[in-house]
């Protein structure tokens, strides 16, 4: 997986929401709070 530097702005990326529809980061630059939750599954 690749690292990104500590304090450093977020990489813009896209993921599909549950409708189907595509969402990036960008969409979201200066709105207050943005909440990310990665779900990387169980083993």
């Amino acid at each position: 997986m690749a690292q990104v530097e500590l304090n450093a702005p977020a990489p813009d990326f896209a993921l599909t929401d549950y409708q189907g529809n595509q969402v990036t980061l960008a969409q979201f630059k200066g709105k207050r709070h943005v909440l990310l939750v990665f779900n990387r599954g169980f083993m």
